[in-house]
């Protein structure tokens, strides 16, 4: 590959992963504005509607997923990325826009389809013209832009929440701060929009479009061809890590930081500080990530991240059992958080993105990442409720041995993908 060519791809897949930076951003900043937002509609005392608050941009992304799929067989991978930069901008000025709580969430909701077609469309699209030596590595800038969203997230988080021991600054806190966290968001919202006019469509649906012969037959696959035998036991798979992926647990530190730092005795201000930490751990890891995805390959990773984290979060789970505060309590997230980074977070949706053969690829993809985004939504919901039944040890125990099941499926199913064709894997994984 010539070097022109190498930073022609470098280029259009660092554009295409902006989709995974608001991704990043739009999925983290809602918990530090969460104090705020909730004072100005007055929801603080009703957790119904603070649940609504907190999951309606997951209903969106469950959403945007599913129609992602089709659409981008039919219309192509670069319509789609710019949907969601367009849906990103909506979301990101109407939700800081708006005084009326219904429409405040459906602000939510409509950022929620950006994640959810973001989250479809950026690795595929990054799988499908990547040369199969470094598509581990860019498909891995996708969650590097992701983790860096978040970091970004936590940060302005941070700055605009003013000390809330002052009354002005609390006011402040609740009539602005929550909307400027907000909208914090347009500017890399409205620049993926224009830099992904300047990006070509994907070799990969061009093909199948036939379009170099000039002629158009009608390929795109559906839930029906998804569906058959042939299929199986790939489908399983991507279906399988997608939902660990959530399932591990990791993600209700991001949350359900405030509940996670204040059970381990850190008040509102160190918990601020705790949740920049665990994003900066988050992006220094996903940039280890980068270099050892083609070296250790993808099965080597998933394996460190599912049997890692059972042992961690059983630790964990321990702690809180024996109630130890301070230091090591953060020093456990962190490591959690780090191993999370640099295997399940990244790998997964590497995996995700070579496994298909590229017939079924967009509604494989958008399948897997619905039910990523149903395991997410079932992870937000059950945490307080468990939480508060089982307490912070149990609810980490059983995290746990959900990571050390998970370890023994991936041990017994998931391939080596790396340094691997597309079309070569197509062969090997489908009978």
């Amino acid at each position: 590959m010539q070097d022109f060519n190498r930073r022609f791809i470098y280029f259009i897949c660092l554009v295409s992963a902006m989709g995974g930076l608001l991704f990043g951003y739009d999925w983290v900043v809602i918990g530090g504005a969460k104090p705020f937002y909730e004072l100005y509609f007055a929801i603080s005392d009703s957790p119904l509607l603070q649940g609504v608050a907190m999951t309606t941009a997951l209903i969106g992304c469950l959403v945007g997923a599913m129609v992602a799929g089709a659409a981008a067989d039919k219309y192509g991978r670069k319509p789609l990325l710019m949907v969601s930069a367009v849906l990103f901008t909506i979301s990101a000025i109407a939700t800081g826009l708006f005084n009326d709580f219904t429409l405040f969430n459906i602000a939510r909701f409509t950022g929620g389809m950006g994640i959810g077609v973001a989250s479809a469309m950026s690795p595929m699209y990054i799988a499908e013209v990547s040369p199969a030596g470094i598509r581990g590595r860019m498909v891995s800038l996708n969650q590097m832009t992701i983790v860096l969203g978040i970091l970004g997230a936590q940060i302005v988080n941070l700055l605009l929440a003013k000390d809330t021991t002052i009354a002005t600054n609390q006011t402040w806190n609740v009539e602005w701060g929550w909307r400027w966290m907000f909208w914090a968001e347009t500017l890399p919202a409205a620049l993926f929009l224009v830099m992904s006019f300047f990006i070509p469509e994907s070799p990969v649906y061009l093909k199948m479009k036939n379009e170099k012969a000039g002629e158009i037959q009608k390929t795109e696959a559906g839930l029906k061809d998804l569906f058959q035998h042939k299929y199986g036991r790939v489908l399983l798979l991507g279906l399988v890590i997608a939902v660990f992926q959530q399932w591990c647990g990791t993600n209700v530190i991001f949350n359900y930081a405030q509940e996670i730092f204040v059970g381990a005795g850190f008040d509102v201000d160190g918990m601020f500080i705790n949740i920049v930490i665990t994003g900066i751990a988050n992006v220094i890891f996903t940039f280890v990530a980068l270099y050892t995805i083609e070296r250790w390959g993808r099965r080597t990773l998933m394996l460190i991240g599912a049997g890692g984290l059972g042992l961690i979060y059983l630790t964990l789970g321990t702690c809180y059992f024996l109630e130890v505060k301070g230091v090591m309590m953060v020093a456990l997230v962190v490591t959690a958080i780090s191993v999370y980074a640099m295997t399940l977070g990244p790998v997964t949706w590497t995996l995700l993105a070579e496994i298909f053969p590229h017939r079924i690829r967009g509604i494989a993809m958008a399948t897997c990442t619905f039910a990523l985004w149903v395991g997410c939504c079932t992870l937000t919901f059950s945490f307080p409720s468990m939480n508060a039944a089982l307490g912070s040890s149990g609810t980490f125990w059983i995290y746990s041995a959900i990571c050390l099941c998970a370890f023994l499926f991936l041990w017994r199913r998931c391939p080596e993908t790396k340094g691997k064709s597309l079309e070569q894997l197509e062969n090997e994984l489908v009978k």
